[in-house]
């Protein structure tokens, strides 16, 4: 039975996750609607975000330090958390990289992966919504196979945008840096898969 007035963890997860789907949904818009001489606005407006969900994450931390019986395990609340974290991260890490090469001009594609990304913060969103009643969820498993076959569709189109970089330019400065922006990209959806992977270990390991 839940204490009165405890802290309600999995409500906490979900408003975590609510600032990296805001940061996917933004970097898709700036990208859009590319303006090389606002990005160095656009990349601090990102960064607002990510400190806001940093805080939440330190919010977590410090009642769990307090907290007696938390409802799952303390090492998968963590886990979970940074999980969470590290795609808001991984977001905020676009930007910055468009930023740090000074970046003109988003190539073809760009924008497939950036509504990709979208899609997984919003499908990592819904999974945490229902993951607050696991043990009854009807769905909690479909949003988690979701997010599994959105990170495979990252890899193909990660697969294919590499492929198309280097059989359309051999310009080291063109390759060097969106290889790593496309690895970027492609890091995002892969974080959103890890955060589905930590919610299936914890929905085992308490059914």
């Amino acid at each position: 039975m839940k204490r009165k007035h405890s802290f309600n963890y999995f409500e906490a997860f979900v408003e975590l996750s609510k600032y990296s789907l805001s940061s996917a949904e933004i970097l898709h818009k700036i990208l859009a609607d590319f303006n090389p001489s606002e990005l160095s606005l656009r990349v601090k407006e990102m960064h607002e975000i990510e400190h806001n969900a940093d805080l939440a994450k330190h919010v977590i931390m410090n009642h769990l330090v307090k907290e007696f019986l938390p409802p799952i395990e303390r090492e998968d609340i963590i886990s979970l958390s940074q999980e969470i974290d590290d795609v808001t991260d991984s977001v905020e890490d676009v930007l910055l990289f468009l930023s740090m090469f000074n970046i003109k001009t988003i190539r073809p594609d760009v924008l497939k992966f950036t509504a990709l990304i979208s899609d997984c913060c919003k499908s990592m969103y819904e999974a945490l919504v229902e993951f607050q009643n696991f043990k009854h969820s009807r769905i909690l498993h479909d949003k988690i196979i979701e997010i599994n076959h959105l990170e495979e569709v990252g890899d193909g189109l990660y697969f294919d945008m590499m492929s198309n970089l280097y059989a359309s330019s051999n310009n080291p400065v063109e390759l060097m840096t969106w290889t790593e922006i496309l690895h970027k990209l492609e890091r995002c959806c892969d974080n959103c898969e890890d955060v589905a992977n930590v919610i299936e270990q914890i929905v085992m390991k308490n059914s």
